[in-house]
């Protein structure tokens, strides 16, 4: 029965409704459509992580919007048809083989990093809750380790327990940080998306 009323529901959805009628994979990608029409984060040539892609809606929005010049790197352990204007790699990110290839993949610059990742839900709410923060942990990581001074990242993350302390996190790292809940967003959903733009330099103690 819980199965059918999911079913019911998806359908019914005006954003799944929209997805299907303009050609996006998923109704994901109007959370990132409605996010940088906010923000801007996307710009056209932008070299842009996505990570958690498949079955690739976000990657799908960020390639129509970079235009030719851009490069987006997408990596999820599910796979993920090909996209015109996006390198994908099937991988665990957290596996460390996975994380370097992606890492590759980018270059030298990264403008963006986005993170959808999740974990599956056991239904076990404090084991899910910690997994969720974990991902989240390991992306915040990488946007720190590659990203230019000017760049941003956004991930997805669910309230509840980890939630403040990985808010102070971004807040030490960047120099602006805003929570948004995009109107795609299911309201009845934990998920909101934390948006790091300005990278702080790494200040060096005193050398001994």
């Amino acid at each position: 029965m819980a199965r059918n009323r999911w079913m019911d529901e998806h359908f019914a959805d005006p954003y799944v409704k929209r997805a299907q009628a303009e050609g996006y994979r998923s109704r994901a990608a109007y959370k990132l459509m409605e996010i940088d029409a906010r923000d801007h984060l996307i710009r056209p040539g932008s070299v842009i992580a996505d990570l958690g892609s498949a079955p690739g809606g976000f990657a799908q929005y960020a390639a129509r919007r970079l235009g030719p010049a851009g490069r987006i790197v997408a990596v999820d352990v599910l796979p993920m048809d090909p996209l015109p204007g996006v390198v994908f790699i099937q991988g665990d990110f957290t596996d460390p083989d996975c994380y370097e290839a992606v890492r590759g993949a980018l270059g030298d610059r990264v403008d963006l990093v986005i993170s959808d990742m999740a974990p599956n839900i056991s239904g076990v709410e404090a084991s899910d809750q910690a997994r969720s923060m974990g991902l989240a942990e390991i992306a915040l990581d990488f946007a720190i380790s590659c990203l230019t001074r000017d760049g941003s990242c956004l991930i997805k993350v669910f309230q509840g327990a980890g939630f403040p302390e990985l808010l102070a996190d971004m807040r030490h790292r960047f120099q602006r940080v805003a929570t948004r809940k995009p109107p795609a967003s299911r309201p009845r959903s934990p998920e909101v998306y934390l948006l790091g733009t300005g990278l702080r330099p790494v200040v060096s103690g005193p050398e001994s």
